[in-house]
């Protein structure tokens, strides 16, 4: 029988040497889900990196809106948080239909943000400060300001003009049914009907998202040729790498079939449920086409890296929503993605059962192709997990949370998130943070609806709330002009009145303070090289989910206690850092700690 941690335990815990299922009569069976990662490594393998969302992180001029101005004032509140690296969302020219991920010129700084000068001392102020910079890249999708689908709506069917994008003639006999069933991620269909330089009803284009991001067409060599162009000029300006956006959707299935014909292949109700044939992939998502184009863009970053120096290194993180895990690991083979986001984390339940499969599963997958497992829990496309942890068992993810909707429970979501975060980064390999993340801040959960911006609201006919909740400006001064994110009132999506107690300058030197926790987190993490660590679980089944991290700087043993009551430590264990104040010698519920057991 495997062994477990409840709360009658009074022994000390297991400490060196662990192999799979292993036990003795002093210590419990020992499960190895991971063996670690030898010393001169590449730096991104356990690398922390910080998320900006730079219309919302600082505010450099007072408009409104963040800029990078302001990001080059704040960066050494980065390097004291303890990050490796930033990475920022879209910060291109675009007409902000989508907060940027509409993209009109990829070479180019909106003026919202500032300048490429501004770009360029952007990363050279960081590189100082010993931060790397990775940028979003939007390949599946431009603007339709961009001037290829400008030109595109000037052309005629079946020019090379309208070969760079996905335009299909109507169903029906005057073509005014669109090619197929797809819908777009943010509600309605995704197909846009156009009007022809004559003026006359037209083709359609595809948009999985908003009808002004037009989807390009990858299985055109120029596209391809394009983007790998786009690499080398932000290569080129010093920049360190790329966060991939809906990296699994730029190739479609030939033929661009219903997705229903695919669904109904597979029957409905309890046939469904006892089907055990593979299902078909989405014809729009994750086709095994896109593989060949990363293997391209990875031969261009290793060429960037000619000394072959583990911390030069140029690297791409995927976002790829691809289950299951073994199929996600495609992405992150050798010859292709660096990293991918480990997203069954974030969506896992706060439970001991979820907590384990995922982490086990996720190891599995990742360490067959000798890859990391790159951990997340937050970012700017889901409810933060500070109000997400905060709702009831079982409710599920929801788009965006607003006026009306039942209300996460704060402290216990801000209780359970700091525990959250104490448990993956205690896990080995590379992890990511979202901007605010390190003071516990919340999603605006009661925003008012006329302040909304994200397409999805309107496009979802006000059913889905939308992404804006987890993209209000950072706090940064309790007592200055919008919380000091800038030098004005102004904030272009408003502030919830606790971000104010939340502020920068509320938890600076506070001991307890979230912004504390993951100061000291994020230095015991890289004195005790956790992310190079094996890992071990030492339960089995109870509501204390325990590992221990085989660090080359000791092994730490950390006890999340998930259950209703508190766990008894062991006996001369020593605290290297708590989610929240013990109970004694106790770990209070919803806790999370970082132990070392005398040798």
């Amino acid at each position: 029988m495997r062994g477990r941690i409840d709360s009658t335990a009074t022994g000390p815990l297991p400490q060196t040497g662990w192999v799979t299922e292993t036990t003795t009569s002093a210590q419990p069976a020992v499960r190895t889900v991971h063996t670690g990662t030898p010393d001169g490594a590449a730096w991104w393998r356990d690398a922390v990196i910080y998320q900006i969302y730079p219309r919302s992180w600082a505010d450099g001029d007072g408009d409104g809106v963040g800029d990078l101005p302001g990001i080059i004032g704040r960066l050494p509140y980065l390097r004291d948080l303890g990050v490796d690296a930033i990475w920022l969302s879209p910060f291109y020219v675009s007409p902000q239909a989508d907060a940027g991920y509409d993209v009109a010129d990829y070479r180019d700084i909106d003026p919202v943000f500032g300048s490429l000068a501004d770009a360029d001392a952007m990363v050279a102020r960081a590189h100082e400060l010993g931060i790397k910079v990775i940028v979003d890249l939007v390949p599946n999708h431009t603007s339709d300001e961009h001037v290829w689908f400008q030109a595109a709506l000037s052309a005629a069917p079946g020019s090379p003009e309208r070969e760079r994008y996905v335009f299909r003639e109507g169903l029906g006999p005057d073509g005014s049914q669109p090619p197929n069933d797809w819908e777009s991620v943010f509600g309605g269909p995704a197909w846009t009907r156009v009007t022809e330089p004559d003026g006359t009803p037209g083709q359609w284009y595809l948009h999985l998202f908003d009808p002004k991001q037009p989807d390009l067409n990858w299985e055109l060599p120029e596209v391809r040729e394009e983007f790998e162009s786009i690499l080398r000029f932000w290569l080129d300006r010093g920049i360190d790498g790329f966060r991939v956006d809906v990296a699994h959707g730029l190739i479609k299935e030939q033929g661009l079939p219903n997705w229903s014909e695919h669904q109904s292949m597979l029957g409905s109700g309890t046939a469904e449920a006892q089907d055990t044939r593979p299902r078909r992939r989405a014809p729009m998502w994750d086709q095994d086409g896109v593989h060949e184009i990363y293997e391209s863009w990875r031969r261009i970053l290793n060429s960037y890296n000619a000394t072959h120096s583990s911390d030069a290194d140029r690297i791409m993180c995927a976002e790829a929503w691809v289950t299951p895990a073994e199929r996600a690991a495609r992405y992150v083979r050798p010859t292709e993605f660096h990293q991918a986001f480990n997203f069954d984390f974030l969506e896992a339940e706060w439970s001991p059962e979820s907590l384990r499969q995922v982490i086990t599963s996720s190891y599995a997958a990742n360490d067959s192709v000798g890859a990391p497992t790159t951990w997340v829990l937050s970012n700017h496309d889901v409810v933060r997990h500070a109000s997400r942890l905060g709702l009831p068992a079982g409710t599920r993810r929801p788009n965006g949370i607003g006026v009306g909707d039942a209300q996460p429970d704060a402290a216990l979501g801000l209780r359970r998130a700091r525990a959250a975060t104490a448990l993956m980064l205690a896990l080995p390999g590379g992890a990511y943070l979202y901007q605010g993340e390190e003071l516990g801040l919340p999603d605006h959960t009661e925003m008012p609806d006329d302040a909304r911006q994200d397409p999805t609201w309107e496009r979802s006919g006000h059913t889905e709330r939308g992404r804006d909740g987890c993209r209000v400006p950072m706090p940064w001064a309790r007592d200055a002009p919008s919380y000091g994110f800038g030098p004005s009132e102004r904030t272009w999506l408003p502030q919830p009145d606790s971000y104010a107690a939340l502020a920068v300058d509320q938890q600076d030197g506070v001991d307890g303070s979230t912004l504390e926790l993951y100061r000291a987190m994020l230095r015991l993490r890289r004195e005790l090289r956790l992310g190079q660590g094996s890992l071990s679980f030492t339960d089995e089944g109870g509501s204390v989910v325990s590992v221990v991290n085989g660090a080359p700087g000791g092994d730490v043993t950390v006890i999340a206690n998930l259950g209703d009551s508190p766990v008894a430590l062991p006996a001369g264990a020593t605290v290297l850092v708590s989610s929240e104040p013990l109970d004694g010698d106790r770990l209070p519920p919803d806790t999370t700690a970082w132990i070392q057991l005398a040798s």
